[in-house]
């Protein structure tokens, strides 16, 4: 953790990371002792926040190595001291690189705050951050997003940072220069070498930044003038959140992983791939690091899951969810090795424990009362939006190697491959299109 200035009586100043790496320094007594709940009181302080940013925003150590929410009573001072620890109990990390890694401390938003709640955000500081912290996680592909999709963000951070499209301006070449701040990397890349040499200025717009340049044309700005330069960006960040909304795994926490390959070729040679496992309040998403898209998407109600530790043996993180197998409806089961597993599992449990404290809170609301008409300023109600085929949110099942199977009766009917594996009862079981085992299409009068 981050320290300047420390002296013996316990007076140090702890510097605390924005999402924009910006940095506010704190000064503050009784050090090792203090909790994260008045270190996130004295960062609000500093930032002139709204009540709001205690629900909105957490503290976070952080490492190229392990990502950590602390709870309000944490201490980070403490936790920083163990953070050695932390790395041997929850990463395959090396010892040199245990030795070397330092966490810093980040003001982030919180991963239990819901969606709907950050819909009702209307401070700007408030909404800036939220924006820079979608904006780096989409720009560094932890969020993957379709081309289309970035383009539309990418045109409101041009918005952001280079103020109102004007047909006049050269706005093509400020955007070639600084395309990665605008797109994910992985989308701009570029050629090298000898061709590339003969790239100049005026040369002829890419695909990725003439699309680029059209989405920063069709922004749409609100009405006023530049005196109102502050509301009018509240509105683009507010634009730019609403477009991630549609991210499936948007606000969620970040674990590392690996999962089977399929086996392929003459030889079965399968190994594995890693993953990040994203888990939010609405489910569980497995994303391939390298190809930049999702793997498997579950929502809590389609998933149940466990987590095993046997000894000398790596933890894993255990999801089973529907399928078919060459037409036939079974029980999938997907295995992710990792020794953040039990983080995972305890993070799934909590996410579903919260949902399902959330939802008798629903009907009380429409409940209170004669309902009133809807007001004319209230946004009608939308369909949900159709993804494209191919889209890099989908799941891409096929990419992974999952034991299938259907339940029979006490016993468990194996499919393919033929391992032996029980059924987990850890699921969202109370909610509509809960998860349910596959009973195998047969007329035993066993099967009830």
């Amino acid at each position: 953790m981050a320290l300047e200035n420390a002296d013996w009586s316990g007076a140090a100043d702890v510097l605390v990371y924005l999402a924009d790496d910006t940095v506010v320094p704190l000064a503050v007594e009784n050090l090792s002792s203090i909790s994260a709940h008045e270190l996130h009181r004295a960062v609000r302080e500093v930032l002139q926040l709204p009540d709001m940013a205690l629900e909105a925003f957490a503290l976070w150590l952080v490492s190229p190595l392990l990502e950590v929410q602390l709870k309000p009573k944490h201490q980070p001072y403490k936790l920083g001291r163990q953070w050695p620890e932390l790395l041997l109990r929850f990463t395959d990390a090396s010892d040199d690189d245990i030795a070397m890694d330092e966490p810093s401390l980040q003001f982030r938003r919180n991963v239990f705050f819901p969606k709907r709640r950050e819909l009702q955000v209307h401070d700007e500081e408030v909404l800036r951050l939220l924006y820079e912290e979608a904006k780096g996680n989409v720009l560094t592909a932890r969020y993957p997003c379709d081309l289309e999709d970035c383009e539309v963000l990418g045109g409101l951070v041009c918005r952001v940072q280079l103020g109102p499209y004007q047909p006049g301006q050269p706005a093509a070449c400020t955007v070639r220069e600084k395309l990665d701040s605008f797109l994910p990397a992985h989308l701009c890349k570029r050629g090298h070498g000898l061709f590339a040499a003969f790239r100049g200025r005026g040369a002829k717009t890419g695909p990725c930044e003439q699309g680029l340049l059209n989405a920063y044309r069709q922004v749409k700005e609100m009405a006023g003038g530049d005196s109102e330069r502050e509301t009018t960006l509240g509105s683009h960040y507010r634009a730019y959140l609403l477009k991630c909304h549609e991210l499936p795994f948007y606000g969620c926490a970040f674990f590392h992983g690996e999962v089977d390959k399929p086996t392929q070729g003459f030889l079965h040679r399968g190994g594995r791939k890693p993953v990040t496992v994203a888990i939010s309040l609405e489910g569980v998403h497995v994303i391939d690091n390298r190809e930049k898209h999702v793997l498997l998407g579950l929502r809590f109600q389609e998933l149940s899951w466990d987590h095993t530790s046997p000894e000398e043996e790596e933890p894993v993180l255990w999801l089973e969810f529907d399928g078919d197998s060459e037409g036939t409806p079974v029980n999938k089961l997907l295995r992710i090795y990792s020794k953040q597993a039990e983080l995972m599992s305890v993070l799934i449990e909590y996410c579903i424990e919260l949902s399902q404290a959330a939802e008798p809170a629903l009907p009380q609301e429409s409940a209170s009362g004669p309902q009133e008409a809807p007001s004319p300023s209230s946004a009608p109600t939308q369909r949900p939006k159709l993804r494209r085929q191919g889209s890099v949110v989908c799941s891409r099942i096929q990419h992974l190697s999952t034991i299938d199977y259907v339940e029979d009766g006490s016993g468990i009917k194996r499919v393919k491959p033929k391992r032996t594996t029980s059924f987990f009862s850890r699921q969202l079981s109370s909610s509509h299109g809960s998860y349910t085992v596959v009973q195998p299409n047969d007329n035993s009068p066993e099967q009830g």
